[in-house]
């Protein structure tokens, strides 16, 4: 016997009734949750995300997939500057963290570490060139620090030399010689010291050596930051050549470019440089227990035997993340990997040359293996694009110091059937964006 009709309007309405309070109430709890981040951390990045139209906050995470809080699912082709490359919780790492902390914990920074140095001696096996020691960091910004010290170090000297509008962190020594207007807003720059040339400028790099008086060259393979401008041919290898001849360390910055993602395990043997020192982290970590490192070669690594105590920290080589990192590596050097990044960088090159025919905003590619740089029309045509993919579910982030651009940073073990949803939806995003802004 079916229900009276006014009995079922009322049940039909109690449950829309039940839905829309559900509903309020997710939203209530999402505001008081961006009002308590705004008032116990940074408001102004809250405020700033929000007014671009991104709201993201996280939920579930899972491959190279998201979830807001919401449900909402989305293509994650950002991965925290490749933290991600392998995946959020990829099995293997986890497996190998869980496992550690079984019997480890953080570990004593004073006393020899069997996972310390394991990760060591694969890093410095790994990296081009001769590397001696691995000094790890909790951040790549810290590591950085650890490489201009060595250099001043070894070389007696104190200037550095930087490409403007690279990044190299936030800290001390990292954020002098990065952006300038930054590091001025704490009153931490310090031009005389930290000398900035353009990127590609191989006169420009010469002018500022021959005072014979820099300490080393701190440079990212390809500025992230930056919008992801490739080198020029030739460029970074002359960069290291005038290293050389003027007696400055070569410090290659392979945080976003390393472990993968170029296409060779290290960006800077892509084209052709075996630097004095290398800074790694990010993927490293495999994206569950920071780990970063500065790799020193004989020359730079000599205070080590001196002084067991030039740099401390409680938690740089924690235990854990040592273990999680040596498996990061392996992935990385697996050759399924390089496959997998050769096979998807010609998909994205493809898939990309297509857009371009068919989408005029989208004015430039810049690509080297799956670091790839999508350069769009207007001055803030990047944080258009941002938009626009974030609304279509694809989450990536435009490029702070060149906001044309759209840095996209796709995953190293996608599949072809993840890849064409990705491009699919990327498709449908640029059609949206010329629809909506024509």
């Amino acid at each position: 016997m079916s229900a009276h009709p006014g009995t079922r309007d009322r049940t039909h309405g109690g449950a829309n009734s039940l839905a829309r309070h559900g509903a309020q109430a997710a939203d209530s709890s999402r505001e008081r949750l961006y009002e308590r981040a705004a008032a116990v951390q940074s408001a102004n990045r809250v405020r700033r995300f929000r007014s671009m139209g991104v709201d993201l906050i996280i939920g579930r995470r899972e491959g190279y997939r998201l979830e807001d809080i919401s449900g909402r699912a989305y293509w994650d082709c950002h991965l925290n500057g490749g933290t991600y490359s392998f995946g959020h919780r990829h099995p293997t790492l986890t497996k190998a963290l869980l496992e550690a902390l079984e019997t480890l914990d953080v570990g004593n920074h004073h006393f020899v570490s069997p996972a310390r140095v394991a990760l060591a001696e694969a890093l410095t096996a790994s990296a081009p060139g001769q590397m001696k020691a691995a000094v790890f960091t909790p951040s790549g910004a810290e590591a950085t620090d650890v490489a201009v010290k060595s250099a001043r170090w070894a070389t007696g000297r104190r200037s550095v030399i930087a490409i403007d509008r690279g990044y190299h962190g936030r800290s001390g020594i990292s954020g002098a010689a990065g952006d300038d207007e930054a590091a001025r807003y704490f009153l931490s720059d310090d031009p005389e010291t930290y000398l900035k040339v353009p990127f590609n400028d191989l006169d420009a790099m010469e002018r500022a050596l021959e005072s014979r008086d820099v300490a080393c060259v701190l440079m990212e393979t390809i500025p992230a930051t930056y919008g992801f401008p490739p080198p020029d041919e030739g460029y970074l290898a002359a960069v290291a050549g005038l290293c050389r001849a003027y007696g400055a360390a070569y410090i290659a910055d392979e945080v976003q470019t390393g472990l993968g993602r170029t296409g060779s395990l290290w960006g800077c043997s892509a084209f052709g440089v075996a630097p004095d020192m290398m800074i790694t982290g990010k993927a490293l970590s495999g994206g569950l227990y920071p780990v970063s490192a500065c790799l020193l070669g004989p020359r730079y690594a000599g205070w080590l035997d001196e002084n067991g105590w030039g740099y401390v920290s409680t938690f740089g080589g924690a235990e854990p993340g040592c273990v999680v990192g040596a498996e990061a590596l392996k992935l990385a050097q697996a050759p399924a990997t390089a496959d997998n990044v050769s096979r998807l960088s010609a998909r994205f090159a493809d898939a990309f040359a297509d857009m371009r025919r068919r989408h005029a905003c989208l004015r430039q590619v810049r690509q080297t293996g799956l670091v790839i740089g999508l350069v769009f029309d207007g001055p803030d045509g990047g944080v258009r694009a941002m938009k626009h993919f974030f609304d279509h579910g694809v989450w990536a982030i435009f490029a702070s110091f060149d906001p044309r651009t759209l840095q996209f940073k796709p995953g190293l073990l996608l599949t072809d059937a993840e890849v064409n949803e990705i491009c699919e939806r990327m498709d449908n995003a640029l059609t949206d964006m010329e629809r909506t802004e024509s």
